[in-house]
């Protein structure tokens, strides 16, 4: 049994959902898995493995998340690690928003000197009851050429939770292969 942290950004919660389907999809493998915010001491390396979630908002991560990873770029080294971003751009069967995804994981990665072992790109949300009057103008105008969802009323999400099982499933087989844990018999 390996013990995996997943440790996230998020500005309305659909980052934290993302990461606590995660940790059920692990946890349903035998593991230990445990959620927490990037802000506040984390003792990483008390951890066998570790996943890095982030949301983006235009164009941008979660600044906590980058400083999450600077801060235990050594922790992080030692161990099997992943990255998954939560945005609208991987919402959409849109080549172009899609590789604009791909685009924003990978200038993440130079910029903070992160290498993941796994990546997964997951659409996100629009929490327009969350937004203040300019940023639902701004978002509305973005949804509109993404996804067409404008209708300010109401909120719509767009994470393919299958998609987000897989990658779980994906990394802790890969960390059970890594560092020989396998899940408990039953």
């Amino acid at each position: 049994m390996a013990s995996f942290l997943i440790a996230y950004g998020t500005s309305e919660g659909q980052t934290a959902k993302v990461a606590e389907r995660i940790a059920e999809t692990i946890r349903e493998r035998g593991h230990d898995a445990t959620t927490l915010g990037v802000t506040g001491g984390h003792d990483v390396a008390a951890f066998d493995a570790v996943l890095v979630g982030s949301s983006i908002h235009v164009g941008k991560h979660q600044p906590a998340v980058a400083e999450f990873v600077t801060d235990h770029e050594a922790a992080l080294s030692e161990r099997p690690t992943g990255f998954f971003q939560v945005s609208l751009s991987s919402a959409t069967d849109d080549e172009e928003r899609r590789a604009e995804a791909a685009a924003y994981a990978d200038t993440f990665v130079e910029a903070t000197g992160f290498d993941p072992d796994r990546i997964g790109l997951f659409g996100g949300a629009l929490r327009y009851s969350k937004y203040g009057f300019l940023k639902r103008v701004m978002l509305k105008r973005i949804a509109a050429e993404a996804t067409g969802d404008t209708d300010t009323s109401r909120d719509y999400e767009y994470t393919d939770w299958a998609e987000v099982e897989a990658f779980a499933d994906d990394f802790a087989a890969f960390v059970e292969g890594r560092i020989g844990a396998t899940a408990p018999e039953e």
